[in-house]
């Protein structure tokens, strides 16, 4: 005969803290890839922000600036200084060196996609 051991609720509960934390570390390597797809348009950051949000992707100016800086420094956008309605404002743009890191993560972002839908099964999609 089959016994089941039946777990606590407490033990099965997904613990909130874990989660968050968790979510950001998914949603950080989603951010770069989705940052250097909408980058392949020259945007400044508020434009940048109010495009990935029209599209469903929110992110805080505390998230986005620090990474715009850092995908420059890394060599994958290029920037200029230009004045638009009275004000300098900072526009970002996909480099060369961008394009070409952005389509090989493209392509290994479609891979572990395709991965996952096959790990899930049709009935967790």
């Amino acid at each position: 005969m089959e016994t089941t051991t039946q777990i606590p609720p407490s033990e099965t509960a997904v613990d909130a803290q874990l989660l968050d934390s968790l979510r950001l570390e998914l949603r950080r390597g989603c951010l770069v890839v989705a940052v250097l797809a909408q980058l392949r348009e020259e945007h400044y950051g508020y434009t940048l922000r109010k495009a990935l949000a029209d599209r469903g992707l929110a992110i805080e100016e505390s998230t986005l600036y620090p990474l715009l800086r850092r995908l420059e420094t890394q060599g994958l956008l290029s920037s200029q200084w230009r004045e638009e309605d009275k004000r300098n404002k900072r526009f970002y743009r996909l480099s060369a060196t961008g394009e070409a890191t952005l389509a090989q993560l493209l392509a290994e972002w479609r891979g572990l996609n395709a991965s996952l839908e096959n790990i899930l099964g049709p009935t967790e999609r």
